[in-house]
């Protein structure tokens, strides 16, 4: 369940749902037989202005209790009476707290108190995270996708989900999860027999072990990645901007699609799929819903004077997978949607930052193939914008006639990492201005690639890691996990993209400086 609580610190007092401070957990009375936990830790995200959501779950029926804090020992806090985490929502709580001090740390510790047994308490779970400031300052944030995909879970030989502590050892401002946060249609094997003779020991449960058909099974394949270390650590002190591409639900799927008889999922109905896939997500991500329109994820996120998020949906109102040639707009080329391009297209002209940070969770160019047809936009021809690729010509068109300036594009899909170049003056079609797309990932799932570059909107590949030739679904054990990093400079307003591996090392960077509008 989510509730929306105002509060202020220091003199100030809270509003909105708040109580004194609470009684001693129940635990710590020798003769108490009763346990209530928070096995899945707390998530932070969506986090826009003096604005976060706050998510934790609960072991049993519960009420979800925050307490607040700008210093560290809690000498000052305010606690916040929050919703009640019930079956229905497979005992999960977010609360959206609005009112948080701009440009502070903020300090807190979740708990929970039992429904069945009132005074019974949680251990608190404890974590922090930064606001966005009001004046021009040093910015970092990291981005990526693809977590327990192709068979490659949790090992805890290997260490388990390692580049989640890599991103946090970077200390960013905030996360931007580019899809496909599970693998709800690719079950885990217990062990995997590698190349070199060794074995990768996947930690396995019910969820995991074959495709999800039910509400329960897609929400199993969230709860797997949060009994990962490095995953839960990361994300109870960075801020997470989520998306969603296909695995959340099912490899290449769109609105209406239905799936053959001998497809290993029982429920056949790719919307009902979707429906369940979609409601695990909004009860699992720390993920804020739009008012207007029904479960639409897509929205901005302004982070001060110099940087803009800017959250698409590339799944949900896109037309079928077709050959991608068609010459005229219609519901088979829809990617966006009419809705959500009508709003990217308001949101980025009412834009004051600095930089336009579009967080795409597909590529613009890369060729994706969904059998003898097209996933993502592109569509292997280098001629003229057709199919999909008339939206991307559209908005690239508006952005340029509205001198919409010094927008970056970053996104993962594809499992490796690379930094495009677009420029007109190789492409087919030119009313556009040069722009940079970064790709990176897979953060913890099998690494494949490079795809082939269409060339319509005229791209260059500037750099690429990818596995060596006639490789393919490579294990995190072979080193080629990436993540992106970007920092913007606070006096200068450079904006830096540093393309990383594994192991937090740096593999490419790319300085730019913003363009006078």
């Amino acid at each position: 369940m989510r509730t929306t609580a105002a509060a202020a610190f220091g003199g100030a007092m809270l509003t909105g749902a708040t109580i004194a401070e609470q009684p001693r957990d129940a635990r710590e009375d020798p003769n108490s037989r009763d346990v209530i936990a928070a096995p899945s830790g707390a998530q932070i995200g969506d986090i826009v202005e003096d604005r976060a959501l706050i998510w934790s779950r609960a072991s049993e029926p519960a009420r979800m209790f925050l307490h607040l804090s700008t210093e560290q020992d809690f000498s000052e806090k305010r606690t916040i009476r929050g919703p009640t985490a019930l079956a229905d929502s497979n005992y999960t709580a977010t609360m959206d707290i609005e009112g948080l001090p701009r440009g502070e740390e903020i300090y807190y510790r979740v708990t929970f108190e039992s429904l069945r047994n009132p005074g019974t308490r949680s251990d608190p779970v404890e974590g922090s995270f930064r606001t966005p400031p009001t004046d021009r300052t040093d910015i970092r944030f990291v981005w990526g996708g693809d977590v327990a995909g192709q068979g490659w879970g949790i090992d805890p030989d290997f260490g388990g989900m390692r580049t989640f502590e890599s991103m946090r050892e970077t200390d960013p401002d905030f996360f931007i999860h580019s899809g496909d946060a599970i693998y709800a249609d690719g079950p885990l094997e217990e062990r995997v027999e590698l190349d070199d003779g060794s074995v990768w020991q996947n930690v396995v449960t019910e969820a995991t072990s074959d495709v999800a058909d039910t509400l329960a099974e897609f929400r199993g394949n969230y709860r797997y990645n949060l009994r990962d270390d490095h995953y839960r650590a990361f994300v109870s002190e960075v801020p997470m901007i989520p998306q969603w591409d296909d695995h959340e639900i099912l490899n290449n799927w769109y609105p209406n699609e239905k799936l053959p008889a001998d497809d290993p999922h029982d429920v056949k109905s790719v919307n009902l799929l979707a429906a369940r896939g979609q409601q695990a997500f909004l009860d699992y991500m720390p993920v804020r819903p739009r008012d207007d329109v029904d479960d639409a994820i897509y929205q901005n996120f302004p982070y001060g004077p110099s940087l803009e998020v800017f959250r698409l949906d590339m799944r949900s109102y896109r037309g079928p997978n077709t050959e991608n040639t068609q010459t005229e707009s219609g519901p088979k080329t829809d990617f966006l949607g009419d809705t959500q391009m009508s709003w990217l297209k308001d949101a980025l002209s009412e834009s004051e930052a600095t930089w336009k940070i579009i967080a795409a969770d597909m590529p613009i160019g890369l060729v994706v193939t969904d059998g003898d047809k097209y996933e993502a936009a592109a569509n292997a021809d280098s001629g003229i914008p057709k199919g999909r690729e008339l939206e991307i010509k559209e908005l690239l068109s508006f952005m340029q006639s509205e001198n919409i300036r010094n927008v970056v594009w970053v996104t993962a899909d594809v499992h490796y990492t690379a930094a495009h170049h677009y420029h007109p003056k190789r492409a087919s079609f030119s009313e556009f201005d040069p722009f940079w797309e970064f790709v990176s990932g897979p953060l913890h799932a099998g690494t494949f690639g490079p795809n082939e570059l269409d060339d319509t909107f005229g791209p260059t590949v500037v750099f690429e890691k990818s596995p060596p030739e006639g490789e393919a679904n490579l294990p995190p054990s072979d080193g080629l996990q990436f993540f992106g990093q970007v920092d913007v400079d606070g006096q200068s307003d450079v904006l830096t993209v540093t393309l990383k591996d594994l192991n937090n090392d740096s593999l490419y960077t790319k300085e730019l400086t913003p363009v006078d509008c």
